[in-house]
């Protein structure tokens, strides 16, 4: 008796001389979720906890701070607190799997606190941020990035039980917040909370999706080269203020989905994650795959547990954190071909399964979507593409990504080209 095909297969005869690559990476993709939920015994959601363990984090006796950066050989706390020299009461202690960690007592720091790691590593010293941080500002002078103590005695309380997102149909409004105001200034999440949404609901949207949430250090880049992941923009505002917009936004309907960036990462080394703790590698590819050719950035070793452990920390953070009801992966051409998409035609199904795909980022893909979904059943989840790749928005258990939706990129690629090249009088956008 024939084996009965993949749901993916099943619904499109197409694909069936590449059924085996499809079960092979659905397969992969079983083993790996086996392997982190230790077979069973934890959910991917109980995976995912790393925001909850690493970062500054106040405790019922004091503070404790812990890091993952396995190639250091010392590691203090310097800010505000300590006159930004190393001090012993300060010193991180390290535990096992290249973690460190710091107990302190309450007053040993406070809020609004700046504070960076001073991290030493053989034959090499430096100053960083945190990766796993969750306060990042700059100083409006020296414009150097600091992270801050964010502990506040009003934290936000939320108004929007039972709200869920509405996916029939989906009408999304994208915006940057930045950029939102009618003004030569940054805008801020109180004036798009006060001024913005009401005219997003007026316009009959029933979606939120914002560009640039994730610390980045140039403002210029959009918010795409993302330097501290667990980080809102300090540059609109607090994060109690984004809390609150997202908060009145659902008072209103609305649902807000997040443009997230797993693609790539920035260079920076003192403020991003380019050199941690003395190993450029630590959460990147070695070689000729560390640099993105094209983005000036560096991407992802989506092939190791522990940038697992922090990409997918990072979605469940922002979906119970900050209860975004969603995400509009950035990139994902970028993440599934080694070529990252570039030069290639897409021209038949052949080409997506040529060997030149990144297994490792295909299987990362499919564990955020089940991650996500698993924390956020209603959460929907829109993958950023311009290659077509089968399955992208089909079931898990059906050899698909699990995506929710694909947003065909190609084709605003397509009009942001022709109004480049093209006169006005050259091409008529109606036809009568």
């Amino acid at each position: 008796m024939s084996q009965k095909h993949i749901g993916l297969v099943e619904k499109d005869s197409w694909l069936e001389p590449y059924e085996d690559a499809i079960r092979g990476r659905h397969d992969h993709a079983v083993w790996k979720i086996s392997q982190l939920t230790q077979n069973g015994k934890r959910s991917l959601s109980d995976f995912a906890d790393g925001h909850l363990y690493f970062g500054l984090h106040r405790t019922s006796d004091g503070w404790v701070f812990r890091e993952w950066a396995p190639h250091a050989t010392d590691i203090h706390l310097i800010g505000d607190f300590n006159g930004w020299k190393k001090d012993e009461a300060y010193r991180c202690k390290r535990l096992e799997n290249g973690n460190w960690e710091l107990k302190l007592p309450a007053d040993k720091i406070k809020h609004g606190d700046l504070y960076k790691m001073n991290v030493r590593w053989d034959n090499g010293e430096g100053e960083r941020i945190p990766a796993w941080c969750q306060r990042v500002v700059q100083d409006d002078k020296t414009k150097i990035f600091s992270a801050q103590v964010w502990n506040p005695e009003q934290p936000h309380v939320w108004n929007d039980d039972g709200f869920k997102i509405d996916k029939s149909p989906l009408l999304i409004y994208e915006c940057h917040v930045g950029m939102a105001q009618d003004a030569e200034k940054v805008g801020t999440y109180v004036e798009f909370k006060d001024n913005i949404l009401p005219r997003i609901k007026k316009a009959g949207y029933n979606a939120v999706q914002i560009m640039a949430i994730q610390e980045h250090p140039y403002y210029g880049s959009f918010g795409y080269h993302v330097s501290s992941f667990f980080a809102p923009s300090s540059r609109c505002g607090t994060p109690e203020e984004l809390k609150e917009l997202i908060d009145a936004a659902h008072q209103m309907g609305l649902a807000v989905i997040m443009d997230i960036v797993h693609s790539h990462a920035v260079k920076n080394e003192v403020e991003g994650l380019g050199n941690l703790a003395g190993d450029p590698n630590q959460f990147f590819y070695e070689g000729d795959r560390h640099e993105h050719p094209a983005w000036d950035s560096l991407c992802f070793d989506y092939g190791k547990d522990d940038v697992l452990h922090f990409l997918l920390s990072n979605c469940k953070y922002w979906l119970q954190e900050f209860h975004f009801d969603g995400f509009r992966f950035d990139g994902i051409t970028s993440m599934l071909y080694y070529s990252h998409g570039l030069g290639e035609a897409f021209m038949s199904y052949g080409d997506y399964f040529n060997g030149h795909q990144d297994d490792n980022a295909i299987c990362y893909l499919m564990l955020a979507n089940k991650t996500i979904h698993e924390v956020k059943p209603n959460a929907v989840t829109i993958a950023e593409d311009v290659s077509g790749m089968p399955g992208l928005a089909s079931k898990f258990e059906d050899g698909g990504f699990g995506f929710d939706y694909r947003l065909a990129m190609n084709v605003p690629d397509y009009w942001i080209k022709t109004i480049k090249e093209k006169r006005d009088e050259d091409w008529k956008p109606f036809r009568h």
